[in-house]
């Protein structure tokens, strides 16, 4: 049987554990665009529930910590994986309701419904992801439990059954297995389990990136921390490093032919001033306190984080008289005019590289006063995050799935202020497929995607998610792009051109797009402003 205080620490433990190695897994990302890498997103959900793990005291029920870790997974989901991995938990939480203390059989009974939740959750399933390493990891300590029910033996179970099926990813997944890489997401869940493993086996919390060096320095207590360029004297005494250090720890030191740089933490500035003389002439000497940098350091931080948090959504109730809001997210100021115009009540900043968690979402429907709220999440990998939101809000919520922003700006267009929520939900629905999508953006890595061979820093093009272009040169690029993307229905071309590019450079491309189009097409430049993608153009 396991406590309240050891599944709290469990589950700190594992976000701590993923949050030390989450530039590993977003490393594993096979989609060489920019992106809210799964190691990010991942961290940050169970981030935002170790946050709220934290206030809990030792005498904590396995029920309440469960319930805790559930409420700050979902507020705090981000991307695709950090939804996937909130819904597990929060499936979780069911399992331990009305418990204090947990045995194996409940923990696996916990996760079970984990799973199915997850599952349930996700439209498509698509095997050999974090979905799969959590089930087969469930379906272990369900049959472990059978002859065995200590929590130590179905965790441990979970956790090498979690890393056998992660190992396994690349053979259901090809494009896993063409890039040489194993599931991110599968491997985040890993480096969760492993995180909880270590808690319950050996009562040991694994720390976040940086504790230990911290001890280490605030062991060796060294009050003084002295930096100085020595130049050489033609009597200079030798082996003044290793003089230095018989007064403290000699953090750095360059010598050259001419002098030395040295950078030592000590009790005994003056001592390591005088030896530092015998050897030459000081320059830039620097003499400073640790223990008062460091009160001051913490001094600052803690006003810092007493000072009062910006709120950029303000909680309003429903007004009975309004009958539609909307919710947009997008990047970039140009957008977020659009946007406004069109009439959307609130736009939550975010998109491509900085995926809006749910409680963003959240916030931004709960400061919009309608009876029914619109919700534009305008990226594939937000649309999961908007669905929790409206799950948890306080009124109505339609989330309109819209994977691009001009397909969020055709929803808006097709509204009718006059319709039912039904019929507007249709249409809106509806408008999303009269629009095509292209992007131009670049490599953040180099890959082998596709049969492209793409080099970091490359010029990419996207229709509607997918690669169909890769080069150098931007207006053959988004020439091809254009054509592409436009049929025999196409009447009009829109590009929105982003922070990168001038006014000047979009003119320029919109002339090259408008000379490769027939002329029955119009085409149209609008400042988005947007990050990470050059252009965004779309087809209507």
């Amino acid at each position: 049987m396991i406590n309240g205080k050891q599944l709290r620490d469990a589950f700190i433990s594992g976000a701590n554990n993923l949050c030390n190695r989450k530039a590993e897994v977003d490393a594993l990302n096979v989609f060489p665009v920019p992106d809210g890498d799964t190691g990010t997103n991942m961290s940050m959900t169970i981030g935002n529930g170790a946050k709220e793990l934290e206030k809990l005291g030792d005498e904590a029920t396995v029920e309440e910590v469960a319930k805790a870790a559930a409420s700050g997974f979902l507020r705090g989901a981000r991307g695709n994986s950090g939804v996937i991995l909130s819904l597990l938990f929060r499936g979780f939480s069911k399992g331990m309701k009305g418990k204090e203390t947990a045995s194996g059989a409940d923990i696996a009974a916990a996760f079970t419904l984990g799973v199915e939740a997850a599952y349930k959750a996700v439209m498509k399933p698509t095997e050999g992801t974090i979905l799969t390493v959590a089930r087969c990891a469930a379906e272990k300590a369900s049959q472990i439990v059978k002859y065995d029910d200590s929590t130590v033996a179905v965790l441990y179970g979970m956790y090498l059954q979690s890393r056998r099926t992660l190992a396994q990813t690349p053979e259901m997944l090809p494009i896993l297995k063409k890039s040489g890489v194993v599931d991110a997401g599968g491997q985040g869940l890993v480096y969760i389990f492993e995180g909880m493993w270590s808690v319950i086996s050996e009562g040991k919390m694994i720390q976040p990136k940086g504790a230990e060096e911290t001890a280490a320095e605030e062991k060796a207590n060294y009050s003084y921390c002295v930096e100085a360029v020595a130049k050489r004297a033609e009597n200079a005494k030798e082996g003044l490093e290793k003089a230095l250090a018989a007064f403290g720890e000699v953090v750095e030191y360059t010598e050259g032919t001419v002098g030395a740089k040295f950078h030592i933490h000590t009790n005994e500035p003056g001592k390591v001033i005088t030896e530092a003389l015998s050897y030459g002439v000081l320059t830039a000497v620097k003499v400073e306190n640790l223990s008062v940098a460091h009160t001051e350091l913490k001094a600052d931080f803690n006003t810092k984080a007493e000072e009062p948090k910006e709120e950029k959504f303000v909680y309003a109730p429903v007004d009975p008289s309004v009958e539609y809001g909307f919710v947009s997210v997008c990047a970039g100021k140009g957008l977020t005019d659009v946007f406004a115009d069109l009439g959307c009540d609130n736009i939550v900043s975010g998109g491509q590289t900085m995926n809006p968690s749910t409680e963003d979402i959240l916030a931004a429907v709960q400061a919009t006063p309608a009876k029914t709220v619109f919700v534009l999440p305008n990226n594939k990998n937000i649309i999961m995050a908007a669905a929790q939101a409206a799950e948890i809000a306080d009124r109505k919520v339609v989330v309109i799935p819209s994977r691009t922003v001009p397909q969020g700006i055709s929803a808006m267009l097709a509204y009718d202020s006059e319709a039912s929520v039904e019929d507007n939900t249709d249409a809106m629905n509806e408008a999303l497929s009269s629009v095509c999508t292209g992007q131009v953006t670049f490599a953040a890595r180099d890959s082998d995607f596709d049969g492209h061979k793409i080099k970091e820093g490359e010029l990419l093009a996207m229709k509607e998610g997918k690669m169909v272009y890769t080069g150098k040169d931007m207006e053959l690029i988004c020439s091809r792009l254009a054509k592409a993307l436009i049929s025999k229905d196409t009447s009009m071309v829109t590009i929105y051109y982003g922070e990168d590019i001038s006014e000047e450079q979009a003119e320029n491309i919109r002339a090259v797009i408008e000379g490769k189009l027939p002329s029955s097409i119009e085409v149209n430049v609008i400042y988005g402003g947007q990050p990470v993608y050059y252009y965004i153009i779309s087809a209507e």
